[in-house]
């Protein structure tokens, strides 16, 4: 199998063109329909095999689009391939589809029941757009677009600026995949350009739309969605400062150094980096300083993300109370790691304008003078990612701030830094407003599924027939 680096579709921004894909993915998706889970989730391990199998020139493309080091995007393919593998393991014997059902009781109390079996059926076309930070476990073959095809949903993916080769290679890939498979054409198409993105969500066909990225861009394409005669389920993953709670027990040089590791990895952009970090006002701050400095300057995403970063480190610099602790040399288009101090009670008076997301290698440490002050800092949160706890004695008051933190926080964490997000079952990768759309529903793990099914009720119905059974 060869690479091809062209668009799997054409590129355009016209609304009829646009139409005209969403009806190839309308088709396809009622021809699917036919399909069983087992044959879903064959197609999901052959995309693996063909990430994996062209793993050297994927990687190569996204290194020089993304200026991401080797060694992390070769660690981003293979978890890219592992999820698409997971998620083909959770659907092939088809239970997830099973809702449960109550049998017919002639003896209900108030009225007898009739049958009842809950099934979950997939949404349609989906409209995926892809994230800037993971070319590939949140692009054209990322969680969402496995989470979609492993549902039997058709998926259009409007591909990111950022790496628009890489995106180009991949869909060709895929594409030859899904033909190799007997789908027909419309099961995924990829789509370039603000106005075919606006085009897509906004058409009639598109069932549910996911999207990773900014809060600004993921509110513009909420309200086109709201906007539209019918709305459908938005699934955006938005913005988060991920705070950390670091208690005077924990509050030690090998905590501080493993803080600056976790906010500068991959140059700060991590949707799940720690952005605000609570600790005592006996704390050294020196070693952050020096870690943060042993840190090498380095080029961001896009030019537009670091023009971002600038101008919000500017910002966050010349507020009232804030003392820098480290602010290294920018060389040319790469960023150095930031560092900056303020008092507790100064974001206590103000907190908006310290609360802002950084995306990039930059923390803002907040000083407090008693423990007890943490539960008043964790209400100034109301919808993250995730939220950490630092001690070395996890005791009654610590679970008293998780409980605290667990009222905003998808996922709260004890001695771990949340620059990792395991795959898996139990995974929760969203949370309340701004930190993504549907605080109910994960981008990540076994339950990313449902976000992209619906239940019906069958009532009165037998199992049905298998296939070649006599009617």
């Amino acid at each position: 199998m060869t690479v091809v680096n062209t668009p799997a579709v054409q590129n355009a921004a016209d609304t009829e063109f646009v139409q005209s894909v969403v009806q190839h993915a309308t088709t396809a998706f009622a021809t699917n329909l036919a399909r069983t889970p087992t044959e879903h989730a064959d197609l999901l391990r052959a995309l693996a095999d063909a990430l994996q199998e062209h793993e050297s020139e994927l990687v190569a493309i996204a290194h020089t689009e993304t200026a991401l080091p080797l060694p992390r995007l070769h660690n981003e393919l293979g978890r890219t391939a592992f999820q698409l593998r997971f998620l083909a393991d959770q659907v092939t014997d088809g239970e997830f589809l099973d809702g449960g059902t109550d049998d017919a009781d002639p003896d209900w109390p108030v009225a007898p029941r009739p049958r009842l079996a809950r099934r979950l059926v997939p949404l349609g076309p989906v409209a995926v757009f892809a994230a800037s930070n993971f070319p590939f476990a949140f692009s054209v073959l990322g969680g969402d677009t496995a989470s979609a095809l492993a549902t039997g949903c058709t998926v259009i993916v409007k591909a990111h600026p950022g790496h628009l080769e890489l995106s180009r290679a991949v869909a060709a890939l895929a594409t030859e995949v899904i033909e190799q498979k007997g789908y027909p054409a419309g099961t995924f198409a990829l789509i370039e350009g603000d106005e075919a993105g606006r085009a897509l969500i906004v058409d009639d066909g598109v069932e549910a739309v996911s999207f990773t990225g900014s809060t600004a861009v993921g509110r513009l394409l909420a309200d086109l969605i709201a906007a539209r005669p019918r709305p459908v389920p938005f699934y955006g993953e938005l913005g988060s400062v991920n705070p950390i709670f670091i208690l005077p027990s924990a509050a030690n040089n090998d905590t501080l150094a493993g803080l600056v590791t976790s906010f500068t990895l991959s140059v700060g952009q991590f949707c799940t980096k720690p952005g605000i970090v609570f600790l005592p006002a006996s704390a050294d701050l020196e070693v952050i300083g020096q870690k943060a400095a042993a840190v090498s300057a380095a080029r961001m995403l896009t030019g537009s993300i670091r023009e971002r970063f600038l101008a919000e480190t500017s910002r966050l610099a010349a507020l009232p109370g804030v003392t820098t602790i480290y602010a290294g040399n920018d060389d040319g288009d790469a960023v150095a790691p930031r560092a900056y101090e303020v008092s507790l009670r100064a974001v206590l008076d103000d907190p908006e304008p310290y609360l802002a997301e950084l995306f990039g290698p930059a923390a803002v440490f907040v000083r407090y003078d008693h423990e007890d002050e943490l539960l008043a800092a964790a209400s100034l949160f109301r919808g993250e990612l995730t939220a950490a706890i630092h001690t070395a004695e996890p005791d009654l008051p610590t679970w008293t701030l998780a409980d605290r933190l667990a009222r905003f926080a998808g996922r709260v964490l004890l001695n771990e830094w949340p620059t990792g997000v395991a795959v898996t079952t139990a995974m929760q990768h969203g949370g309340p407003y701004p930190a993504s759309s549907s605080a109910r529903d994960t981008a990540v793990g076994r339950f990313a599924l449902d976000r992209f099914l619906r239940p019906v009720v069958l009532q009165n119905f037998p199992d049905r027939p298998s296939p070649g059974s006599r009617s």
